[in-house]
């Protein structure tokens, strides 16, 4: 396993997963517009929610690729990272739409799993990661937002616990 690789990764995944949350506190509600437009999916749900906006999506990119370039991995890592956290993130959204499970409400795994598997799974392309490296990433990141995610609460830096 290469720590200092997954370490590395695994502040990229903070970065891509908490830059959306920083420029909702920083923002408020200015250039918050919904990815999905409030269009509904063919059930009558959200596609993603209100909660998943184009501004958190540029942000998340633009910081984790910005912050990839200071590490030393490039850009191209922090953008491949940061694209496939936001893909996680709405695909844990899009399936809880489904599940009926209103908008920033936990469903613990779901909400970690994909916005961690899905960036770890894509860096393969670009850096030597093998199957050991992405599950204990995929670990270190759900047991760290489990536990961080309270803290961040209490702190006033997120509007959920979770």
């Amino acid at each position: 396993m290469q720590g200092s690789l997954l370490l590395q990764l695994l502040i990229l995944l903070v970065v891509a997963n908490g830059t959306a949350v920083v420029a909702k506190k920083l923002l408020g509600v200015a250039f918050a517009r919904p990815l999905d437009g409030g269009a509904l999916f063919v059930d009558g749900q959200p596609i993603f929610g209100p909660s998943k906006t184009i501004r958190g999506i540029v942000v998340s990119v633009l910081a984790t690729s910005i912050c990839a370039a200071l590490m030393g991995l490039g850009w191209e890592v922090g953008t491949l990272v940061a694209t496939f956290a936001m893909a996680g993130d709405l695909f844990s959204s899009f399936v809880k739409r489904r599940l009926h499970l209103a908008s920033s409400s936990m469903a613990i795994g779901l909400d970690h799993i994909p916005e961690s598997l899905f960036p770890l799974l894509a860096s393969r392309l670009l850096l030597p990661l093998n199957i050991l490296d992405i599950v204990a990433g995929v670990m270190i990141f759900v047991v760290g937002a489990l536990i961080l995610s309270p803290l961040l609460f209490k702190l006033n830096l997120r509007d959920e616990p979770h």
